[in-house]
């Protein structure tokens, strides 16, 4: 019982991060174009975009913006889900943390990428992941 209590309560928390990081406004330093080109290092794991589905990793539409853990029908690491409980949200710059090397970001995370290295990709990537709205 005390258990779906507690995960009702994680649920409803992590719906209201989801709608209140989707309000915000955040500076995008980044070049989309070029973006799209380096989002490719990422496409065998995640989707974006229209028809996008959950692979190995989550489906990224709203990813700028939104708190972490809360795509539906994914199932994250506990490490992930911890961060998530103490409040994470993908922000350009948590978001640039975790891609420069997520090992290190999120120990234990399940993303085996090392990370992208070059400040501007990261940027380009971020600019990309915001064109892409949650539907």
């Amino acid at each position: 019982m005390t258990l779906k209590l507690i995960s009702a309560a994680l649920l409803v928390a992590l719906s209201a991060g989801y709608a209140a990081a989707e309000s915000h406004e955040f500076e995008i330093t980044g070049d989309a174009e070029k973006g799209e080109k380096t989002f490719r290092k990422c496409m065998a794991c995640h989707a974006v975009g229209e028809d996008a589905k959950n692979k190995v990793g989550p489906v990224l539409n709203g990813i700028v913006g939104r708190a972490a853990g809360v795509e539906a029908g994914f199932s994250y690491s506990a490490p992930l889900m911890d961060k998530a409980a103490e409040g994470l949200v993908w922000t350009p710059d948590t978001l640039a943390q975790f891609l420069e090397k997520p090992r290190d970001f999120i120990k234990g995370t399940k993303m085996s990428f090392a990370g992208l290295r070059k400040e501007a990709e990261r940027d380009d990537v971020i600019a990309y992941l915001a064109t892409f709205k949650s539907e």
